[in-house]
Order: structure tokens, then C-alpha cells, then sequence
């Protein structure tokens, strides 16, 4: 007997989001196609439902020393970076539990209590979830957003003569990739998203790193992302010691950043960066939109192709 394509071959992320959008039909269709920072549902009018979803789990992204507080402001954190990603506003949060027999029931409660302080930040709340035995600790979020068709940026919309721009600093999550507890430290970008969500022809977020996000949207959009090394506005952590700039880029690329990745014409560069930095958040451009395919880096007028760096979950492509 045949045995079906791809079952014996191990789970590649990238690979199956693939064979997702082309097998199932909301790959196809909407939007905002499977595969972009998060789903949106009409709702009547102009306006969408914004749904994503998230989980960290003991050993691959906290440590059972990790204050449960802190996994559950970074389990909010994350979901809320995707609805950020699309230029949306919070609307609520569910938190699932799925804990070994015999977890402290304080650890639950506080993953809770984190998890709804960092949702209150940003105007929404915890309104349920589920709880379930499981032989390894892991925290499911689900958010829940609310934005217009105009103000939601998908990864597909590129276009040839865009600036790339960044928000904040490159390289958060390989400057404390040693330190899991501060890279929980996750802040999303709502506010953010919401002046750049309108002005934005593609945005996503740098949950993976800047170099994955650019990636994603060449291939999203068709068109060639080239990023300049000397424009990269690289954490200051990184700086320190005596790492060479090779060193700082490769840590930079590591993933983990949760800052914003967007293209934008240049004539609306000045207002936006003047409305970001009115609420204390830097924009930097760090590179250009091309004709073409894949994603480059550009250092000292010599171009090669930019490395697949960034949070890999399983082997493979």
C-alpha cells in the first residue's frame, strides 16, 4: 500500500505552513491567508476580527524557575504582538493551562494573574480558557482583536520602491537569549501598529527575528527585501564586550524581538516616524523593496543573500 506523501518525513514549520495554504481553503482566500501573523473574519461594514494564536512551554521557551507571572504576561505578550502586527486593538485574551498532575495550583493562578495585567495594559482581559492534564507544563493564548479592512497590513502587499522600516531595536532576543526570565520581558507594539496599520503596505512582527520577517514577506509578496547592515538599529546589549559586527549580526538575527517589520512609501515616512516617536518609539529605516525575489543583506555596497536565521521549532525548512 502507497504510503501518503509527507507522512514519513519529520515536521518542518516553514514546509507546512506551505502545504497549509495550499490545502486548506482559507489558504486561499480572505485577507489575510493562512500563514500571515494572524486570521481576520468579516464582521459587517468595513470592519474584521482578528484571531491568533500562541503557546509556550516549559523547557523550549521557560524554565520551571521562570516566575509563573512572567510566562503568563509573556503568554498574553506574544498573541498581542500579532494583533499589533496587523494593525488591530485588543479585544480579549483566553489562556488554556495544560499542566502535569500535581502542578501547585499558586503556579496557575499566578500565570493567570500575569497573563491578565499584561492584557489590562492594552485595554482588554482574560475572559476564559481551559484547563487540562498534560505530561509538560504549556500555556496556550488565544487573542481576540478588532480592526478596519483599511488600517490591516498583510504580508502579501510589498511593493517595489518601499522603504523597510523597524521598530525599536534589532536583536532583543539574542542579546538575553542566555537570560530566559528577560527574554520574557515581551512588550507588543499595539499602539505602534495602529499609526503604522494604515500607512503600512505589508507589516509583521519579529517574534522569529528580523531576518525571518524578511523573508516572509518576499516570499509573500513577491518581490525582493534587501536589508542594510550598517542601518540596523541593533540593540545596545549587543554592542557591549568585544563581539565583532559579524558576531552582533548574527546574534541580531536570532529571533525573539517582537518589534514591528514594515514597508511603506517614502512620502509617508516623516508623518508616521513624528506620530511614533511622539509616544517614545523609535522607526528606523533599515532597507528597501526591489523587484525581484528572496531576501538580501547588503554590507559595504556587497549584497548576499540574507541567512535563514531566526527561531527555528523544528529542523528543517
Amino acid at each position: 500500500m502507497a504510503t501518503p506523501r509527507g507522512r514519513r518525513r519529520t515536521i518542518a514549520e516553514r514546509r507546512f505552513h506551505r502545504w497549509v495554504r495550499t490545502h486548506l481553503p482559507a489558504g486561499r482566500m480572505g485577507p489575510l491567508p493562512l500563514g500571515d501573523d494572524a486570521a481576520a473574519l468579516p464582521v459587517g461594514g468595513n470592519r474584521f476580527v482578528l484571531l491568533s494564536s500562541d503557546a509556550l512551554i516549559d523547557h523550549v521557551h521557560f524554565r520551571r524557575s521562570t516566575p509563573p507571572s512572567r510566562i503568563g504576561e509573556a503568554a498574553t505578550a506574544v498573541n498581542l504582538s500579532d494583533i499589533a502586527a496587523k494593525g488591530g486593538r485588543p479585544a480579549a485574551m483566553l489562556i488554556d493551562l495544560l499542566v502535569p498532575p500535581g502542578t501547585p495550583e499558586g503556579w496557575a493562578q499566578a500565570v493567570l494573574q500575569g497573563a491578565e495585567r499584561m492584557a489590562a495594559r492594552f485595554g482588554c482581559h482574560v475572559v476564559g480558557g481551559d484547563t487540562k492534564p498534560n505530561a509538560t507544563r504549556t500555556v496556550v493564548g488565544v487573542s481576540v482583536g478588532w480592526v478596519g479592512r483599511e488600517a490591516m497590513p498583510a504580508r502579501s502587499g510589498a511593493r517595489p520602491g518601499d522603504l523597510v522600516v523597524t521598530t525599536g531595536f534589532v536583536g532583543f532576543g539574542g542579546a538575553y537569549r542566555l537570560n530566559v526570565a528577560e527574554s520574557l520581558r515581551i512588550v507588543p507594539r499595539v499602539s505602534e501598529g495602529r499609526l503604522l496599520g494604515p500607512v503600512s503596505h505589508a507589516m509583521t512582527d519579529t517574534s522569529d527575528g528580523v531576518a525571518d520577517a524578511a523573508h516572509l514577506i518576499a516570499e509573500a509578496s513577491r518581490c525582493r527585501i534587501v536589508l542594510c547592515a550598517e542601518l540596523l538599529p541593533l540593540h545596545p546589549r549587543l554592542r557591549r564586550g568585544r563581539r565583532s559586527f559579524s558576531q552582533q549580526l548574527k546574534a541580531a538575527f536570532y529571533g525573539g524581538d517582537y518589534e514591528l517589520f514594515a514597508t511603506l512609501d517614502p512620502s509617508r515616512l516623516s508623518r508616521v516616524r513624528a506620530a511614533l516617536n511622539r509616544i517614545g518609539c523609535s522607526l528606523t529605516v533599515i532597507g528597501r523593496v526591489e523587484k525581484g525575489h528572496g531576501a538580501w543583506l547588503e554590507r559595504h555596497e556587497r549584497r548576499t543573500t540574507l541567512p535563514l536565521a531566526g527561531w527555528r521549532h523544528f529542523d528543517g525548512r
